[in-house]
Order: C-alpha cells, then structure tokens, then sequence
C-alpha cells in the first residue's frame, strides 16, 4: 500500500515528462531539479509559518513561470535539434539548478512537517502516514484535472494536434511556439506540485533530483508516450517496487536498485528491438 501510494506521486511527475517528451521530443534531465524547486517553495511558506500543504496551489503557479522562462532562454533554442542535444542542454540546466539551490537555500537536509499523523488499519498492524495518503489523493486530482483540460480545452487540443503532426497543426494555423512554452510551463507546474508533496512526505536538499528524474523516465519507457493509464500503472509499479528492494535489501540501496531496474529495462529493450529488426530483414 505504501508502494501504491508513491507510485502515484511518481507517475505525476513521469506525465510531465511524457507530455514534453512526446510533443517536444526533448528528454528533461532537469526534470528532477524542477520538482525539488517546488519542494523547497513549500519548505518556505512552512518556514513562514503557513502550513505546507497550500504549497499544491502557490507551487505550480511558480514553477509555471520558471518552466516559461527557461523555454524562452534555452529550450526553444533546441526545440528542432538532435535529441542529444536536449539531454546535453538540460543537463547543464540541473547542474546549474542544483548549484543555485545549493547556494539559495543551503545544502542542509530539511522536511516540512504537515502534522498529518498516521492511519491505522487491519487492527493497528498497518500504519500509512497520512501524508502519503494526502499526496496521492491530490496526484489523482490535478490527473483528472489535466486530462479534462487535455480533451476539452482549446489549448490542450492544439497540444494534441501538435503531438500527432507538429508541421501540419503549425500549416493549419496552429501556433507551435505558444504550445511548446506552456508544455513546458505545464510540465513545471506539474512538478511544482509533486515537490510541493515531496517536501511534506520525504526530505529536500538540492541533490536529491536525480532519482526523481530517473523514475520519471524509467516510467515513461515502460508506458510509452501519451499512455496516461501506463504511466499510472507503470508508477504504482515502480513504487511497489522500491517498497519491497527497502524491506528486502536495506534503505541504502533502495535507490540503488532503481538505478540496475532501469539498466535492465534499456538492455531488454535493446535486445527487443533488435529480434524485432532482424524480424522484419
């Protein structure tokens, strides 16, 4: 239960991924950094004195405007170059986001306390932090909400025409610049949030966004693009996942794990790709 309840916090932050990744085709090192940016505006209106939780509403309008402004400085620069080239530029983008947040904020581990308390259940043999179960009842939320605005909104429908066949949708009128930015800035938002709930659920220092961009694309792979249901299953999955190699294996390697899970997916992959090559020779 505790797997299913991270997992769903984790396919949040991999549909951002997915939206820009198959739109954009730019694969977000800086996906990570975005979402411990988020977790540290919440840190700071707890430290303010205002309770961490409305961090899900004050941190994806920030990190809307920040994704915007990196799409207008850097992103749109390698909209329509090589794919190596997005991975480069936006691994610059996390190790300057992570020298920034190291010089900002320090490099001190800090939570921000939600007081939430615990649920017990089965007789008081199973405890889940309700802050768990807080995080994954807002993930599903915004989903649902993103979907809607996906199928029913002018924008997401140019988005969606744009993901089918960008130079016809741009032919046809559609203004590929404007949608490109606010994926981008949706993207941002969406990990606004997911930080925002990483902050009142884990620890933040400004470091820890490489394991987070690597579910991310962990997930993405095993769901492919634009496969909302994959990805929520692919997110259960892998927190399930992680639940299981910290129980089995001990806490310090349970990101270890993940990382050899995701080396064994890309080499499976691999050797798919290539039975099915010399298939169709």
């Amino acid at each position: 239960m505790d797997g299913i309840l991270l997992g769903i916090l984790f396919a949040l932050i991999a549909y951002g991924m997915a939206l820009q990744w198959g739109v954009m085709k730019i694969i977000n090192i800086a996906q990570g950094e975005l979402v411990i940016l988020g977790g540290y505006i919440a840190y700071f209106m707890y430290t303010a004195g205002i309770h961490p939780a409305f961090g899900v509403i004050v941190s994806p309008i920030i990190m809307y405007f920040v994704g915007l402004l990196l799409y207008k400085t850097v992103i749109n620069r390698i909209v329509d170059r090589d794919l190596f080239i997005s991975i480069l530029a936006t691994f610059g983008i996390s190790i300057l986001a992570q020298q920034l947040m190291n010089i900002i904020f320090g490099a001190d581990v800090v939570v921000a306390q939600s007081d939430f308390g615990t649920t017990l259940l089965f007789d008081n043999s199973v405890t889940l932090p309700n802050a768990k179960i807080f995080s994954a009842l807002v993930s599903i939320i915004f989903a649902i909400i993103l979907v809607i605005f996906m199928k029913k909104s002018k924008l997401g429908r140019t988005i969606r025409a744009t993901a089918q066949n960008a130079r016809a949708a741009k032919i046809l009128g559609v203004d590929t610049e404007k949608v490109y930015s606010a994926i981008f800035g949706i993207n941002a938002a969406l990990c606004g949030i997911a930080g925002a709930l990483i902050a009142i659920t884990f620890t933040l220092h400004p470091y820890v966004g490489l394991p987070y961009t690597v579910r991310s694309f962990m997930i993405v792979i095993i769901a492919g693009l634009g496969n909302l249901p994959g990805v929520a299953l692919s997110g259960m999955g892998l927190g399930v996942f992680e639940e299981f190699a910290d129980y089995i294996l001990g806490t310090e390697f349970r990101i270890g794990a993940t990382f050899l899970l995701l080396v064994l997916i890309l080499v499976y992959k691999r050797f798919k790709l290539s039975r099915k090559r010399e298939y169709l020779i």
